[in-house]
């Protein structure tokens, strides 16, 4: 009963980290303009995502460009984009390993395989955790070098978006919901081996309808 709401409990975490992973590859607003010294005045809000730049006008009009071409991008913004996308990918072969090996589902009938396919499906969202959380911390730093750096100019200078955000949150649930599938039903689980029912033997009966004297001590 422990391991099956542990399960539940890991597989909902590691879906909806898998889904804000999603979420935040598709968001614009990874990097937004810093409204700092003579760029507090300015009419437009710029945000730059993964995939396109936004621009939002004071008077709420919004306007979005696709990125040209990935070679003239960044390396951190190559490299968000490739690991974001795997992680994502990842979640979902996660979800189809785990609910394989969940114990709400027959497609496998060994416990102990069972619980093995469970693991490997917490190892892999582990996985998807780590590769969603390199690239937001990465940019994240170059980020804040840029702000603190004198020699950027004032209308260059980004902050820390949204998307940013939902990705660790997403990082967050995929890493503890991978955890707790790995260790919520241990490979060496005692249900894997049930106790089979052995009858006692049966006292024999002499050819007289008297039990056989053997039988007694």
């Amino acid at each position: 009963m422990i391991s099956a709401c542990l399960e539940i409990i890991g597989l909902g975490l590691s879906v909806s980290g898998t889904l804000l992973v999603m979420v935040a590859c598709g968001l614009p607003m990874w990097k937004v303009s810093a409204f700092i010294e003579g760029n507090i005045v300015v009419a437009q809000n710029i945000w730059d995502g993964l995939w396109m730049s936004c621009v939002v006008q004071s008077t709420g009009q919004m306007q979005c460009k696709m990125h040209d071409s990935v070679l003239a991008l960044t390396t951190d913004l190559q490299t968000a984009r490739a690991l974001t996308v795997i992680s994502a990918v990842l979640g979902v072969q996660a979800l189809m390993i785990t609910i394989a090996g969940a114990q709400c589902t027959n497609c496998i009938s060994k416990e102990s395989i069972k619980a093995k396919v469970v693991n490997v499906g917490g190892v892999i969202y582990i996985i998807a955790g780590l590769f969603v959380l390199v690239p937001l911390c990465w940019m994240a730093n170059n980020i804040i070098s840029d702000f603190y750096d004198p020699q950027v100019p004032y209308a260059k200078k980004r902050e820390i978006g949204a998307a940013l955000y939902v990705g660790w949150a997403a990082s967050a649930m995929l890493l503890v919901g991978g955890v707790i599938l790995c260790f919520s039903r241990p490979a060496d689980e005692k249900s894997s081996y049930p106790l089979k029912y052995v009858p006692p033997p049966m006292k024999s009966v002499s050819v007289n309808g008297d039990y056989d004297k053997r039988n007694y001590v």
